[in-house]
């Protein structure tokens, strides 16, 4: 099997929700005592939510390139980058090796387009659903994206940096989750929801809401899954 390289600790939290999954994927689709070959670089995700803070990507982006130059030379097959947030570095991380980079925005696109939804509330972190690198890489699949309004979109990102990479898990601001969605529904449209943070398959989960919901951490393992099953096939 191809090694799967992650770029991950931001925040730990979601990170050891990747590894859980790959493992429980792979014994899935192989039996056994078969699991995933991985190769982990999880980064302290402080100086790097700091970054994001003081709006220093470039900084950032130099950090988790010198991460995916490390899984390069520890022998990783590809780079996975455990954050929806980060991905708005990821020009600078694909650049950094020569290795496949499976980019989130892609897979949770891809998923959305096998389904009618194209107008899904996108629940993220407030760089992810203010700036346009995430939505953007979703408009070029056809999926328009709609973002909370703004007390929303401030409650989502406290419960994600406060709570959620903190490891509490609030059943009040679930109920403050699951009411936004329904709100997105109701009064703009919205025809499915995206957890576009990889902490929040923590807290909600498609049984929360009416809509199809596109968990980014589980789609993007099954991507990684079916990338080291496609390198087997081949060396095989």
């Amino acid at each position: 099997m191809a090694t799967i390289g992650l770029i991950g600790g931001m925040s730990w939290e979601s990170t050891a929700v990747y590894y859980r999954l790959l493992n429980e994927g792979v014994r899935a689709r192989a039996g056994g005592l078969r699991s995933a070959d991985v190769l982990l670089h999880s980064v302290d995700f402080a100086p790097i939510a700091e970054m994001q803070a003081k709006g220093d990507w470039p900084a950032a982006g130099a950090a988790l390139a010198e991460s995916a130059r490390r899984l390069e030379h520890a022998g990783a097959s590809c780079l996975v980058l455990c954050t929806n947030t980060m991905h708005k570095v990821a020009d600078q991380i694909i650049a950094a090796t020569k290795l496949p980079f499976l980019h989130l925005a892609d897979v949770t696109a891809r998923a959305i387009r096998a389904t009618p939804a194209r107008r899904p509330l996108l629940l993220a972190t407030r760089f992810t659903m203010e700036q346009n690198f995430y939505r953007d890489r979703l408009k070029a699949f056809g999926v328009e994206a709609l973002v909370p309004n703004v007390q929303e979109r401030d409650d989502v990102h406290r419960i994600i940096y406060e709570e959620l990479c903190r490891g509490r898990i609030e059943a009040s601001s679930r109920e403050r989750y699951r009411a936004i969605v329904a709100r997105a529904v109701r009064e703009e449209g919205a025809d499915g929801v995206i957890l576009g943070c990889t902490e929040i398959g923590l807290l909600v989960s498609q049984d929360d809401f009416v809509v199809p919901a596109f968990d980014t951490t589980a789609l993007h393992v099954a991507a990684a899954l079916d990338y080291a099953a496609e390198v087997e096939s081949v060396a095989a």
